[in-house]
């Protein structure tokens, strides 16, 4: 679910230039895998071009296809928050083309300049939300008993 929060389209021009600084090109072939959940979280990802699925270990289960994430969302939210450990694992649908940012950079220039380090704070913030609730949403249309009464 694409939503102006979840893209770099929420961050002040300046800001998002200011970040683009970090970005060095990457690429991904369709069923690469980005990350895994429950490993290191040191980078993230603006999607350019491609679609990646953002999806949650089930025991017994594939892995539940929690969102996809298409052109200037971001992809990854682990990499900002302690202790720096992935949530959820991320693959390639298609073949994708990223920026990508070394996570300890952008960490250290959200401390050296306060208001950078709330836009982007409240820019991740937004993002974490919007992929709490897709997951719940997600997880309740694989797992509620159907009829449940369930509503969004």
């Amino acid at each position: 679910m694409t939503t102006a929060t979840t893209t770099t389209a929420a961050l002040p021009a300046g800001h998002r230039e200011r970040l683009m600084q970090f970005a060095h090109e990457a690429s991904f072939e369709a069923g690469a895998r980005l990350f895994e959940e429950g490993r290191r979280a040191d980078r993230f990802w603006i999607v350019r071009t491609g679609t990646v699925a953002l999806d949650l270990r089930v025991p017994d289960r594939r892995p539940a296809v929690i969102e996809t994430l298409g052109h200037g969302e971001l992809v990854g939210w682990s990499w900002h928050f302690p202790p720096y450990i992935w949530h959820l694992g991320a693959e390639a649908m298609s073949p994708v083309r990223t920026w990508e940012f070394d996570a300890e950079a952008v960490r250290a220039a959200c401390a050296e300049d306060s208001e950078f380090g709330r836009v982007i704070a409240v820019w991740v913030g937004l993002v974490v939300a919007d992929r709490l609730h897709a997951s719940r949403i997600r997880l309740l249309d694989l797992y509620a008993p159907h009829d449940s009464g369930v509503l969004e």
